[in-house]
């Protein structure tokens, strides 16, 4: 699984790498053609699925616990808010030194507030995103951990298809009903049915659903083809052409016997252990690497496709050293605070 999430995190960085560079290319007049064999924001829906499916597999302890929804919450709380409040607060800074260096917009105090808060709010352009624009993935990821939580004393099966069929009752409602208020609009995005369909995995997982190598490789071959045949325009609503094809690489990625990765896949496990760093911090690395490469010059001496490959490796590097030297220790720190039975006696 930890190579999948290498592989959205490195999918999204990639996308945002090539979009810099062709604003390099123009300005320098030099060809470039970005690269459209995989639909590169797909790597969210994986992320999406991957998250239904892990969510699933790391609470399977505490049902049944009178402090499930409270264990629960603290880890997820300490695995998600530091590193983004510490991206948001960059963010932020940076709006105020150099606007328009990273891509941020906030409408007010209030606006802020709300992005931390991971509440959906409308920009004055209408468009719902908080301050650090890539956090508009994580205000789904903070309603479906409260949402889970809440049908955690169901039981596993229950909870499971109790938290799937809500989500489906909520596209369904944002379907029918018009106009929902901004929030509620948001979340009952079809995308959210994505969360979902990793869940599901997660409980067939659970009730012994497992599957043969070939049948897993044409899984995630079928997968990757489908991905690139959806491209970056589907005809399909998103659910659908980029959230079918994630769900069978999770499928591939999750229903096979439990073992240790390959050798061969360390580098890759290592990145994955390290993808939300990835995924937050890219922003940061491939806009300062374009910014010093236009100042220098550098982009128009080695070229477009080389300045792509220089800001993936910095972006991996970076994330994995954010990962190790400060999400690790911040992850502790607020387990520790949070987590009722680590909780210091008062």
């Amino acid at each position: 699984m930890q190579v999948l999430r290498a592989l959205a995190a490195a999918m999204v960085a990639a996308g945002h790498a090539q979009f810099e560079v062709a604003g390099l290319a123009a300005r320098a007049g030099l060809p470039f053609a970005s690269a459209t064999w995989l639909p590169w924001p797909a790597g969210v829906d994986v992320f999406f699925v991957i998250s239904g499916f892990i969510i699933v597999h790391a609470s399977a302890s505490l049902h049944g616990k009178a402090d499930a929804r409270q264990i629960f919450l603290a880890h997820r709380i300490a695995r998600v808010v530091p590193l983004y409040w510490l991206a948001t607060t960059l963010a932020l800074a940076l709006a105020w030194l150099r606007p328009g260096l990273v891509g941020t917009g906030a409408d007010g105090a209030l606006a802020v507030v709300a992005s931390y808060l991971f509440w959906p709010m409308a920009r004055a352009d209408g468009t719902v995103l908080p301050l650090y624009s890539l956090g508009w993935t994580l205000n789904y990821e903070m309603a479906f951990y409260v949402l889970f939580a809440l049908a955690l004393p169901w039981g596993p099966r229950r909870t499971v298809l109790g938290v799937s069929a809500l989500l489906a009752g909520l596209v369904l409602a944002g379907a029918l009903v018009r106009p929902l208020p901004v929030p509620l609009a948001f979340w009952s995005d079809p995308i959210v049915l994505e969360f979902a369909c990793g869940a599901l995995l997660a409980l067939a997982r659970r009730e012994g659903l497992r599957l043969a190598g070939p049948v897993r490789l044409a899984l995630a071959g079928l997968g990757l083809v489908l991905l690139s045949l959806a491209g970056d325009d589907p005809a399909l609503p998103r659910c659908i052409a980029w959230g079918g094809p994630a769900t069978l690489l999770v499928a591939a990625a999750s229903l096979g016997p439990a073992g240790d990765a390959s050798a061969v896949w360390r580098p890759a496990v290592v990145l994955g252990d390290a993808s939300y760093a990835l995924y937050l911090a890219h922003p940061f690395v491939v806009r300062g690497v374009r910014v010093v490469a236009e100042a220098t010059g550098v982009a128009a001496r080695i070229g477009p496709g080389p300045m792509v490959l220089l800001m993936l490796v910095l972006a991996c590097l970076a994330a994995i050293l954010l990962h190790r030297i400060i999400e690790r220790p911040l992850t502790r720190i607020a387990r520790s605070r949070l987590e009722p039975s680590r909780r210091p006696a008062e």
